[in-house]
């Protein structure tokens, strides 16, 4: 297929392509940037299929940075900059990045031989590079770490392939316009950021990116007609509404939806989307899909309450094991936009049986077809959107010396949806707080329980293994 950039800047040069903090760039400066700062990595020696890991907040410099890397047909490997060095270790470790790129705030959670700045390869010096005009489908574009249920996060490889058949579905589903613009509050390391960034070269579309989320301006941006469309989770979905209310706005006739993934959305909250005007969509995908894999219909959000929709046009859904409509079982998927495997540790493991992705996730289709997500991954906790595995916070604790057992669950939170909270069975006595403070060593700020509670002994099955859903009975009521 064609290099996107070269294309769509030979498409539609002059066509708004990003705004960041007030200023705009067209799809031929973006590219003639991008360019540039690819023949300086070039010089640093970077080469078509390295690996390479960026670590950096969601800014113009971020995108330009990581159009170079994709002229030069680079594997990338996104991080998360909320996490412990801990964590980022792991993730360079297992990947084996040749090479790592970090914004200068955050170069030092990084310990690696091969460590420049953002600022250091626009030092490097320029060299006689030549992008190349066709990509390879099958070739891996990304990688971005998903938490595992062994507590180890896997690297999820998705191709070129991948990333097409997403913004392509999504097209099929939404539209394309020439004068949409697409907030972009979601960080560029998560799918829903990234895949924001692969639908404006492959739709010639107006990114407007923000370095964080702030609800007051995205509101206004909404009331005001001056986007078009936004990728949330709950948490932000809340704010907004939130907003929009306090002010007595409402969503302008050019917007066009609130794509809410993360997990399903409170009645109440569509109820207050629609008196707002606020058209929304549920979503459900993951990072194995690059993004959605079906979506709910606006028309479709009173008269399928709690839905996720159908499945896109390219992709399929079927229930594991079950015979009639309502029946639950695990969620499998197939579709172009499936991962065709891991990296590192769990490279040996299958991505798909058959051609289907088995997600973890139980849920079931009504008898119109509509998919309902019932349960997360059983133990996942969703807190903010962001996916949070037990076993990982698990581990961290059971290096603790004074720690036996621990079990973590999530519990119900008004702002996050959901927290973490811990049980632990102690060896010895320890205040909480150094347990906290141990935790936040070790994992990003939002994995850290919220509460701690001291139990006897854990709640166990007949093979021996925790009930997780059983220690919510250890917290105290009221």
């Amino acid at each position: 297929m064609p290099n996107w950039l070269l294309q769509r800047a030979y498409l539609t040069p002059h066509r708004e392509a990003l705004r960041f903090e007030g200023q705009s760039w067209t799809f031929k400066e973006i590219h003639e940037e991008a360019l540039q700062l690819a023949s300086r990595l070039h010089g640093l020696g970077v080469k078509p299929y390295d690996r390479v890991a960026i670590l950096g907040y969601s800014t113009k410099e971020l995108v330009v940075l990581l159009y170079a890397c994709m002229h030069v047909q680079v594997e990338l490997v996104l991080l998360n900059h909320r996490l412990a060095p801990d964590e980022l270790a792991y993730q360079l470790t297992d990947s084996a990045a040749q090479f790592v790129f970090a914004d200068k705030r955050l170069v030092t959670a990084i310990a690696h031989e091969q460590v420049h700045t953002f600022d250091a390869i626009h030092e490097a010096p320029l060299t006689s590079f030549t992008p190349a005009p066709l990509w390879q489908k099958d070739a891996t574009m990304t990688i971005m770490y998903t938490s595992g249920t062994t507590g180890y996060p896997k690297g999820v490889r998705q191709t070129v392939r991948n990333h097409e058949a997403s913004a392509l579905a999504s097209a099929l589903n939404l539209g394309v316009r020439a004068d949409d613009c697409w907030l972009c509050a979601s960080p560029i390391f998560h799918i829903s950021g990234f895949s924001t960034l692969t639908k404006s070269l492959v739709y010639g579309m107006t990114v407007d990116l923000y370095e964080k989320f702030d609800a007051v301006t995205a509101a206004n941006q909404i009331a005001n007609g001056q986007v078009t469309h936004i990728s949330v989770v709950a948490v932000m979905l809340g704010r907004l509404l939130d907003v929009l209310e306090a002010q007595g706005q409402q969503a302008h006739a050019r917007f066009i939806v609130a794509l809410a993934g993360g997990g399903p959305l409170p009645e109440r909250y569509l109820q207050r989307a629609a008196r707002l005007q606020l058209a929304v969509s549920q979503t459900y995908g993951m990072t194995e899909t690059a993004s959605q894999t079906a979506t709910l219909g606006a028309e479709d959000a009173t008269r399928k309450l709690g839905s996720a929709g159908k499945p896109l046009f390219f992709n399929a859904i079927r229930i594991a094991g079950a015979t009639k409509p309502f029946e639950k079982g695990e969620i499998c998927i197939q579709g172009p936009h499936v991962t065709p495997g891991y990296i590192g540790r769990f490279a040996a493991r299958p991505a798909t049986e058959d051609g289907w992705l088995a997600s973890g996730d139980i849920g079931y289709l009504d008898d119109e077809g509509y998919l309902y997500v019932v349960d997360r991954r059983a133990d996942l906790i969703i807190s903010g959107g962001e996916n949070i595995y037990p076993a990982e916070i698990e581990n961290v604790l059971h290096g603790h010396p004074a720690v036996l057992e621990a079990g973590v669950c999530g519990v119900e939170d008004d702002v996050w949806g959901q927290v973490p909270m811990a049980c632990v069975v102690l060896k010895q006595a320890v205040p909480m707080e150094e347990l906290r403070a141990y935790c936040l060593q070790k994992l990003a700020k939002y994995k850290v329980p919220k509460y701690f509670y001291v139990i006897d002994t854990l709640p166990r099955n007949g093979a021996n293994k925790v009930m997780r859903r059983k220690l919510i009975d250890y917290r105290p009521q009221g």
